[in-house]
């Protein structure tokens, strides 16, 4: 070999190996979202948060790996799996829902690889256990978005309300919580009903609604699904009040429901509304990066809840990581895994789209009362209530 090929194969064989090295030490994060099935209209806008998400963080390369699971809870393990144990991931976000934000939780605690769930399921950080300590979630909880549903019920002198939601954890969740805040409230609760997020009838669910006359009626699901009660409830002539969580909170639902879901209630994160949030909000500004960089990519009127609740895992990851740094490298999966659990469970006062984070030993969600704003829907848009 001549001393120019052999220079040319020594620098081949280094370049190779700055490469591998490099891609070894790289920052891996999976994500595993909800962009097919039941829920994509809230996987979607996760995913085109996620790709908004800077590819460098404490001066390391950040990779997103990005899987849908389908709305599935099966598809999320499968996924996680996958993560885990080929891609070597050190840190997951998601999933879109709370069964299968439910579902990762083993696998992920038993590879020592923090989860960042986007989902609003208030089981999935509470109460705190082995399993949970290594869970985190950035939605407002099922907990504060039903306490601000129910004062409002309670100023608007609501004495009975009646509830009805999905068939699965999330509407369970939702079912033990809304009792909870409506009970300590005064308000009682006088008919509690499920169904299926591939329903496409609930009128027999809405009669039996209707027959218990409540003032009121929230509605515990998500996505395009949760307009099937409301157009029911209007077809059968009901005249109380409706109330939705933030699981509405995107452009589908509105277009999917129309002029059935004037004058609905929604509790929500408050990134959905960023513009409108008072100029003294504490977190407007971190609420107004948010809208910002996401409509300056996608057009106008196109924020959601699940938009907001993703970009806020990756304010975490920016606060989290360089912390990590400092006591573990990439290189070494487990204990970067682990520092980086330790960085996320130690942030205070990370203002973002959702409110101010402030995580404990305790407490994996981190949002206090600020972390929701209430919102009712007005000829097909949202309009925060003052």
């Amino acid at each position: 070999m001549n001393c120019s090929k052999l220079y040319r194969a020594v620098f081949t064989l280094a370049a190779l190996t700055l490469a591998a090295a490099s891609a070894h030490s790289q920052i891996k994060i999976g994500v595993v979202l909800s962009t097919t099935g039941p829920a994509a209209s809230l996987g979607i806008p996760e995913q085109k948060t996620v790709e908004l998400f800077p590819k460098q963080i404490g001066g390391e390369a950040v990779q997103y790996i990005i899987l849908d699971d389908a709305s599935d809870p099966t598809g999320a393990v499968k996924a996680t799996k996958k993560l885990v144990t080929e891609d070597g991931v050190h840190a997951v976000i998601g999933s879109t829902t709370t069964p299968s934000s439910l579902a990762m939780r083993d696998t992920l605690a038993d590879a020592g690889v923090p989860q960042i769930s986007v989902a609003a399921g208030r089981s999935i950080v509470y109460p705190m256990d082995d399993k949970r300590r290594w869970v985190f979630n950035t939605a407002p909880s099922t907990a504060l978005m039903a306490n601000a549903i129910a004062r409002h019920m309670k100023e608007q002198g609501v004495k009975k309300a009646a509830y009805i939601g999905f068939d699965d954890a999330f509407g369970e969740d939702w079912s033990v919580n809304f009792a909870e805040s409506a009970k300590a409230n005064g308000i009682e609760l006088v008919a509690s009903e499920r169904y299926s997020r591939a329903a496409t009838s609930v009128t027999g669910q809405t009669l039996h609604i209707k027959a218990a006359k409540p003032d009121a009626v929230m509605i515990g699901a998500s996505g395009t699904a949760a307009a099937l009660p409301e157009r029911s409830f209007n077809q059968i002539g009901y005249k109380g009040k409706l109330y939705q969580s933030g699981g509405v909170a995107n452009p589908d639902f509105l277009r999917i429901c129309g002029a059935d879901c004037n004058g609905t209630i929604v509790a929500a994160a408050p990134g959905l509304v960023a513009p409108q949030l008072p100029e003294n909000a504490s977190f407007k500004a971190a609420a107004m990066r948010f809208a910002d960089t996401y409509q300056a990519a996608h057009g106008p009127k196109t924020l959601t809840q699940f938009g907001a609740n993703a970009w806020d895992s990756g304010v975490l990851l920016e606060q989290a990581i360089p912390v990590a740094l400092k006591s573990a490298k990439p290189s070494d999966r487990k204990a970067f895994s682990a520092a980086l659990r330790d960085a996320l469970e130690g942030l205070k006062n990370v203002p973002a789209a959702g409110g101010v984070y402030t995580m404990t030993a305790t407490d994996h969600n981190g949002l206090d009362e600020q972390g929701v704003v209430l919102v009712e829907i007005v000829n097909g848009d949202w309009k925060l209530m003052k």
